[in-house]
């Protein structure tokens, strides 16, 4: 016997621990109901004031039952749900509509009910009980009720709602931060995947150029040796062949290592003080024997502003060579290049002017542009698909990389077969 009831105390301490608002919810309910079985079943032995205090008293009853009971409901069956996926939000709907639709259902019913009962009493009933009262009080006080408790009822339901959109709202939201965690966490070992991927490229890149230089210095100079002995005109032809494409292959290398360097952003900047006009008029003096014999026009059209911008010389000069060279290689023979700078002006700002330095070469391909400005600045790219020029392809890519590196800007624009490359250069901020 002390086996059977043992710890029987702590089992009831636990289960109304845990069902405490569903028996109170219970017992309100039963009583509110109760009081309203009182006024109807006993409508006429109770005065129209008693009829009204007990139905008062019901209403509160059976109010409290509700509202514990529709949240305990609610709670046990929503409570622990959470958003799991895209489609959340939709089910969420599709949940309270559900819960709504009953409820308008009871109501419906019991509003229908308590017209009956209404209608019964008009029509004979308040005299078919006997007593002593004669009233219609319990009928007013059924259909009061009825509309109390169903508003109730969609109160409960409209603030559970309310808290569990909330709730999902911020269960959504943090996984979203978990997803755009995971996201980024993924692309940053993707950029890192890339990133050292491409410096493996570069490297690889910078270490064969280095190592094909020195056989390439000694093939050139033994060719210039060979040069000095007695040859024959026909093995002389080979080695005047061999020795230009040595020297071909020579800047290619010597390219694809600039190109190599400054795409890893290893260059060193030396800024300085220049007139880009003067450095064109240089580079025209440098570059004369190959524009006389180019076959080409050139035609210089230089701002008479001050061309003074600050960056690095060297590198700089290269751009502009690389520039002139691609024009000379690519025109449409006996067709002209034009050289221009100028001043651009910009005002992002009332009380900010920006001033770029551009420098404009236009010249009339000799062959068909069926490619974009994106493509024709990738490494190796080259407009002439037949590869009949001297080009090598890095010619673009180096500018468009030393233009980055100091800060500019490179642009291309392709209109039917002219052809014009832009370097923009900040100068000045007044």
């Amino acid at each position: 016997m002390d086996t059977k009831w043992k710890g029987i105390d702590e089992k009831a301490v636990k289960f109304f621990g845990r069902y405490y608002k569903r028996a109170a919810s219970v017992m309100a309910a039963a009583c509110g109901i109760a009081f309203f079985y009182s006024i109807i079943a006993y409508r006429g032995w109770h005065p129209t004031g008693e009829s009204i205090f007990f139905g008062v008293l019901g209403n509160l009853l059976l109010g409290a039952g509700i509202w514990l009971g529709v949240n305990e409901l609610l709670n046990k069956k929503f409570g622990d749900w959470l958003p799991d996926d895209d489609n959340s939000y939709a089910q969420w709907k599709e949940h309270g509509r559900l819960m709504e639709r009953c409820i308008r259902i009871a109501g419906a019913a019991a509003f229908l009910i308590s017209v009956w009962y209404f209608s019964y009493l008009m029509n004979g009933g308040a005299y078919q009980t006997g007593g002593w009262y004669y009233n219609y009080v319990s009928g007013y006080m059924l259909i009061i009720s009825v509309l109390l408790q169903f508003i109730l009822a969609e109160t409960v339901l409209q603030r559970f709602q309310k808290r569990q959109l909330d709730y999902m709202m911020e269960q959504m939201e943090n996984l979203n931060r978990r997803r755009l965690d995971v996201a980024l966490e993924i692309e940053k070992k993707s950029l890192e995947k890339v990133s050292r991927s491409d410096q493996l490229r570069v490297d690889l890149i910078t270490n064969v150029s280095h190592d094909l230089k020195t056989p390439l210095t000694s093939m050139v100079g033994y060719l210039e040796l060979i040069r000095k002995e007695e040859l024959s005109d026909t093995v002389r032809d080979y080695v005047d062949v061999i020795s230009d494409r040595a020297e071909k292959l020579k800047e290619m290398v010597n390219s694809l290592f600039s190109l190599a360097k400054a795409s890893s952003g290893n260059i060193e900047l030396h800024p300085e003080k220049f007139e880009l006009n003067r450095m064109i008029e240089q580079i025209f003096a440098d570059m004369d024997d190959q524009i006389k014999n180019s076959g080409l026009e050139f035609v210089t059209r230089l701002t008479e502003e001050s061309t003074e911008i600050v960056s690095d010389n060297s590198y700089f000069y290269r751009i502009c060579q690389n520039l002139m060279e691609n024009a000379l290689k690519y025109s449409a023979k006996g067709t002209r290049v034009f050289v221009t700078t100028k001043i651009i002006r910009k005002e992002p700002g009332e009380d900010k002017l920006t001033e770029k330095l551009c420098m404009e070469i236009t010249n009339t391909s000799a062959y068909p542009m069926d490619f974009t400005k994106e493509d024709i600045v990738e490494r190796f790219a080259r407009g002439d698909k037949a590869r009949s020029s001297d080009g090598n392809g890095l010619g673009l890519a180096i500018v468009s990389t030393y233009a980055k590196a100091l800060g500019g800007e490179f642009d291309i624009k392709i209109d039917c077969d002219q052809f014009k490359a832009c370097v923009i250069m900040p100068m000045k901020v007044k």
